[in-house]
């Protein structure tokens, strides 16, 4: 009865909890604690929505104050400054207002608001008034805005609708035009390029930071790979050095547990000793599993193998496995094949307890380069190794062949024998036939990647009675270099961001500089061609001011007289005063230059009162 109440409390607890998750919110809790979990839950969503919207709370209060400086300074002159009608002002207060309002979601349509407003005010364009707004809203209308062209398509369209006014409003002409062109160039260009400037900075920086982030994330993942590739070496190292060796102690206690004169507890100590050592065995490749990963090796120097092949045949057949090492040096190489005694080794050969596998020793080749010497003594261990464990019983024989450029080694064994001792059978009775069939197969991929990391070649197949492996390693090989990643340009894609920042910086710096230059040296040589035009316009030949007599009306006086009059807004310097009763007096040129004398024409009453000569010389006095 207590042994059953556990669980259908758990259950009935269970139940109102999933009760309470689909209860909709806001509904009665089901017991005193039964809300806790939902509680925490929601006092963290509630936080976080607190914080969130208390972040959005500042940044709309912080958007509102600027929004509201903006307007500030931009109607500051509006009661002050009388150089346009008070109408205009008037209407201008809301109008400035508005824009100010949505130069963060329209800043094309609110830096067009100053524009119109001083183009109602005058044809020039540039006003007192209005002229500030239209600095302010440019540069934001270039700091807010990504895309130039709508820009400048608007800057296009204000000089063309104030050439229209200039040449159709009565009392406007090109020059109204040339200083709404500079009002634009210089109030409206210009902060609208230091705008843009501005935007290209912040971005310049945006782009470092983000670089030096994926910098640390890329340190990050490099660390993380160097661990990954220590791990695979250590793996390597497990694999070679702890696997060798307890196949090794699986086979001296098979050997013990067969051996004659051995009673029953220490035949089944030997036995416990073999399995443990086969468990301990399989325990190992499955570590090794987890710990490799799919990288390659560090392409490093590996360390000198203390230990020789001989001496490795050497220790091996003092185990008790049947093995020989046959070893062909470069001399007998290059007799064998000046025989042609091919497959014959003249090397002294050595079986378990007879002491002749030390032999090797004695004639231990040169010292072979550390890759080449690394990857042999691997491949010839894992070879023994593996026919140990998978044909425990079979004879191994390695053949050793050492030439002057190169070294192959050869490792098979045969067929397990038929009157293999029960323990050795048992030993092997996992794996079956002869081969790595029985096993993961990563230790003879590790080779393969080793010799091929050497310069060499490898080969491992069965043969009709045992299993073969073979290696060619080239004496002058050096260690292959990594392969590239794929997709690798040689430029990140990140330093290629902060390349192309920098390069929209420079030039927006350098337009800020030249367009405006350019601009106005282009409007300066506009402008003065049109003043050479207009000053020679402005010329009344001799002979049609001779012909012009006092009284003639003035409707017959004007077609004969030239389409400009002097050029100067106030009166020539040195002309007198205009005669009395007259309505008007008009001024026109007498040659081309400028200090030419000027001849004045003054009607009253619709016809010509008086014509006379007048000088043009400045009274500097």
């Amino acid at each position: 009865m207590s042994a059953a109440n556990p669980p259908r409390t758990v259950t009935a607890v269970n139940s109102s909890a999933r009760a309470r998750t689909r209860r909709p919110a806001g509904g009665p809790a089901a017991g005193p604690g039964a809300g806790r979990p939902d509680g925490v839950h929601g006092r963290f969503r509630d936080r976080l929505k607190g914080r969130l919207g208390e972040g959005l709370r500042r940044r709309r209060v912080r958007e509102a104050l600027a929004d509201l400086a903006l307007f500030l300074f931009m109607a500051y002159p509006l009661p002050f400054l009388t150089d346009v009608p008070v109408w205009l002002r008037v209407v201008a207060a809301p109008l400035l207002a508005a824009a100010a309002a949505m130069s963060r979601r329209a800043p094309l349509a609110a830096a067009t608001v100053p524009a119109v407003l001083g183009l109602t005010a005058t044809p020039e364009l540039f006003t007192s008034t209005f002229a500030p707004s239209l600095v302010a809203l440019s540069f934001l209308l270039g700091r807010r805005t990504q895309d130039v062209r709508p820009s400048l398509v608007a800057a296009a369209l204000l000089c063309a609708a104030g050439l229209v006014l200039a040449l159709t409003l009565p009392g406007a002409d090109l020059w109204a035009w040339f200083t709404l062109v500079s009002t634009v160039l210089f109030a409206a260009v210009l902060p609208w390029l230091l705008g843009r400037f501005r935007r290209q900075q912040y971005e310049l920086h945006s782009a470092g930071w983000e670089l030096a982030a994926r910098m640390e994330r890329e340190q990050q993942l490099v660390a993380e790979r160097t661990r990954l590739r220590e791990r695979s070496r250590i793996a390597g190292d497990m694999h070679d050095s702890l696997g060798h060796d307890l196949s090794l102690i699986a086979v001296r206690a098979a050997a013990l547990q067969v051996s004659p004169g051995v009673d029953a507890d220490a035949s089944a100590s030997a036995a416990e000793l073999r399995q443990a050592a086969a468990d301990a065995t399989e325990r190992l490749r499955q570590i090794i599993g987890l710990l490799r990963q799919d990288t390659t090796e560090l392409h490093q120097e590996p360390p000198t193998v203390s230990e020789t092949v001989p001496d490795l045949v050497a220790r091996t057949a003092a185990s008790g496995v049947d093995i020989c090492l046959r070893h062909h040096t470069a001399q007998e190489a290059t007799e064998e094949e000046a025989a042609g005694e091919a497959g014959t080794g003249k090397a002294g050969t050595g079986k378990a307890g007879e002491g002749k596998a030390g032999e090797g020793a004695e004639s231990d080749p040169s010292r072979l380069p550390p890759l080449v010497d690394r990857a042999l003594h691997r491949v010839v261990q894992e070879a023994i190794t593996n026919a140990t464990k998978h044909a425990p019983g079979s004879a191994i024989t390695v053949e050793l062949r050492q030439g002057s450029t190169a070294v192959d080694v050869t490792v098979r064994n045969g067929a397990i024998p038929e009157a293999a001792p029960a323990a050795g059978a048992a030993a092997g009775a996992d794996a079956g036939r002869p081969g790595p069939g029985g096993g993961s197969g990563t230790g003879l991929i590790s080779l393969d990647e080793r010799v091929r990391q050497a310069g060499g070649t490898f080969r491992a197949h069965r043969t009709d009675d045992g299993f073969e492996v073979t290696a060619h390693l080239p004496l002058t090989a050096e260690p292959l270099p990594p392969a590239a990643p794929e997709g690798d340009t040689g430029i990140s894609r990140s330093r290629e961001e902060l390349a192309q920042a920098r390069r929209r910086v420079r030039r927006g710096m350098v337009n800020a500089l030249w367009i405006p230059v350019a601009a106005t040296a282009a409007l300066a040589v506009l402008m003065y061609g049109f003043q050479l035009y207009t000053s020679h316009q402005s010329v009344l030949p001799q002979h049609t001011f001779e012909q012009l007599r006092t009284g003639d009306a003035e409707t017959s006086v004007t077609p004969r007289l030239p389409s400009y009059e002097f050029d100067e807004e106030s009166r020539p310097y040195g002309a007198p005063p205009d005669p009395p009763h007259t309505d008007e007096c008009r001024f026109y040129r007498t040659a081309t230059f400028d200090n030419s004398p000027l001849y004045r024409l003054c009607f009253a009453d619709g016809r010509l009162s008086h014509k006379d000569r007048v000088t043009n010389e400045r009274d500097d006095g």
